[in-house]
C-alpha cells in the first residue's frame, strides 16, 4: 500500500541520531513512525515532535517482531556508547542481531527499502589508515567491546544475505564519531564527556596519553548523508563510510573544548580502556563520488552549538 506521503519507520528514533533523523524526515514531508524502547533514547529528544500530525511514537523493542505498513525503514536501534552497550552486553548483541532479523523480515514482507546504521567499530583497532570500506577490520571477538562491534558486523552480514537471497533493497552506512545537540550527558562519549566536565569546572579526563585519534562529524552533516544514501539508486547498497575525514588527537579535542567553553579545567590522565582503537579516520571517497556528500560544518562551529546545548541543559 502506498501513501501520498512516504511512510518511514525509524527504529531508535528517540535517540541522539534517531531524533535528528525524525526531524529531518518530517521537514522533508514524510509520515514518520518513531520506534524506541527508551533504553538509551529519551522522550525529551522527540517531545517537540509529538504534536505533529505526521509523527507517531511507538514504544517497542526491536528484538521482538513488529508488524507495520511502511515504505522505508531506517534501523538505528542499538546502544551506541561503551557505557550503555557494556551495561547489558547480551542485550546489545540481541538488539543488533535479532533487531536486524526482525526489521529485515518486516522489509521483506512489505517490500520496503531498509537502511542499516552500522559503525566504524566494524574496523576494530585498524591496521589500515584511513579506513576504506573494503578493509575487513581487526576486531577482538571476545573482548568487552565485542557485543557492539561483532553485533554490528553480524547485522551487516544479515543485510547483505537478505539482499542476495531475497533481492531486498538495502543501504548500509558505517558511521564514524558523530556529535551534536541531544547527546546524552552521561553516555561516556568523548565530546559529551569533555563538554560536561568543562562546563561543570571539573578536570577533563584523558585516557592513555590523549594521542589516540578520532574524526568528528556534526550530526546535521551525518543526517544529510543518511538521506542521500537512502535516496540513491537501488544498486548503491554500501557499505559507505559517513564521517568527517579531519583527524585529530583526543588531547587536541580537549584543548578545543577548554578554549570554547572558557573553562579552567586541568587534564587528568587515566588508563586506556581495553580494545580502545588508537586511530579512527574515514576514507570518504566513495561517499563523495557516489552520494556527492561530504561534511560542511567546521569542528569549531559544531562544538559551539553542542556546548550551547549542554549549557542550556545543565542550567535547566
Amino acid at each position: 500500500m502506498k501513501y501520498a506521503r512516504k511512510r518511514v519507520l525509524v527504529t531508535g528514533g528517540a535517540g541522539f541520531l534517531g531524533s535528528h533523523l525524525c526531524e529531518r524526515l518530517l521537514a522533508d514531508g514524510h509520515d514518520v513512525l518513531c520506534v524506541d524502547n527508551f533504553y538509551t533514547g529519551s522522550k525529551d529528544n522527540i517531545a517537540h515532535l509529538i504534536g505533529n500530525p505526521y509523527f507517531e511514537l511507538i514504544r517497542h523493542d526491536v528484538t521482538f517482531p513488529l508488524y507495520l505498513e511502511v515504505d522505508e525503514i531506517f534501523n538505528l536501534a542499538c546502544p551506541a556508547s561503551p557505557v550503555h552497550y557494556q551495561r547489558d552486553p547480551v542485550q546489545t548483541t540481541k538488539t543488533s542481531v535479532h533487531g536486524a532479523i526482525n526489521m529485515l523480515g518486516l522489509a521483506k514482507r512489505i517490500n520496503a527499502k531498509i537502511f542499516q546504521a552500522s559503525t566504524s567499530e566494524v574496523y576494530g583497532d585498524p591496521e589500515v589508515h584511513p579506513q576504506t570500506e573494503d578493509y575487513r577490520g581487526s576486531v577482538n571477538p571476545i573482548g568487552p567491546r565485542a557485543c557492539y562491534d561483532e553485533g554490528k558486523r553480524c547485522a551487516e552480514t544479515l543485510f547483505f544475505d537478505y539482499h542476495r537471497q531475497h533481492a531486498l533493497r538495502i543501504k548500509v552506512a558505517r558511521i564514524f564519531n558523530t556529535y551534536g545537540p541531544r547527546m546524552h550527558p552521561d553516555d561516556g562519549r568523548v565530546v559529551s564527556n569533555f563538554i560536561v566536565q568543562a562546563l561543570e569546572g571539573r578536570p577533563i579526563t584523558l585516557y592513555g596519553d590523549g594521542g589516540q585519534t578520532r574524526s568528528f562529524c556534526f550530526v546535521d552533516d551525518l543526517i544529510e548523508g543518511f538521506i542521500r544514501l537512502m535516496n540513491s539508486p537501488d544498486d548503491v547498497t554500501g557499505p559507505i563510510n559517513l564521517g568527517n575525514p579531519r583527524e585529530m588527537t583526543i588531547r587536541e579535542l580537549a584543548e578545543a573544548v577548554i578554549k570554547l567553553t572558557g573553562a579552567k579545567s586541568e587534564l587528568v590522565i587515566k588508563p586506556l580502556p581495553a580494545d580502545d582503537p588508537m586511530q579512527r579516520q574515514p576514507n570518504i571517497t566513495k561517499a563523495r563520488e557516489v552520494l556527492g556528500w561530504e561534511p560542511k560544518v567546521a569542528l569549531e562551529d559544531g562544538l559551539q552549538r553542542t556546548i550551547d546545548y549542554f549549557r542550556t541543559r545543565l542550567d535547566a
